[in-house]
């Protein structure tokens, strides 16, 4: 019989670098886990990661026992990395401050993909792309859709 879940918690970690300090050892010590134990597991299961910002979604379960999901890394700190930036714009409409490519868009979609509701790598580029537009940056050159 399947064990009776109690909630989730939803975090963002470094990879390879968890450990009890806020925010993970509040969060789970309030739920009664064993942090050292969630630490462990995610830095052995995080080590190729090092340092990139994983969230992870902890099912915690009534016995006290849980189980964790690893998800592939948001599209800002991708998009950040790719172009080379600091941080978004504040005024994403008026100041750009950065850009990317069409390729760039690809590969951070193709990384993405398992983690979005979309079905198409042109869907999943779209949707990158547009988060890129919200973070002030311009994508260069034509879509690869677009081109005849």
């Amino acid at each position: 019989m399947a064990k009776e879940i109690e909630t989730y918690i939803k975090l963002q970690v470094k990879g390879g670098q968890a450990n009890p300090a806020p925010p993970i050892g509040p969060a789970l010590g309030s739920k009664g886990l064993n942090i050292m134990d969630f630490c462990k597991q995610f830095n052995a299961r995080t080590q190729e990661k090092m340092g990139q910002v994983c969230p992870v979604v902890i099912t915690v379960y009534k016995d006290k026992s849980f189980d964790f999901v690893i998800k592939t890394p948001p599209a800002y700190t991708l998009l950040v990395e790719a172009s080379k930036v600091k941080l978004g714009s504040a005024e994403p409409n008026r100041i750009k401050v950065g850009s990317v490519s069409w390729d760039d868009v690809k590969k951070i979609a193709e990384i993405k993909m398992p983690d979005m509701n979309c079905f198409t790598l042109e869907s999943a580029m779209k949707m990158v792309a547009g988060s890129a537009r919200s973070m002030g940056m311009t994508v260069r050159g034509t879509a690869p859709w677009e081109k005849n």
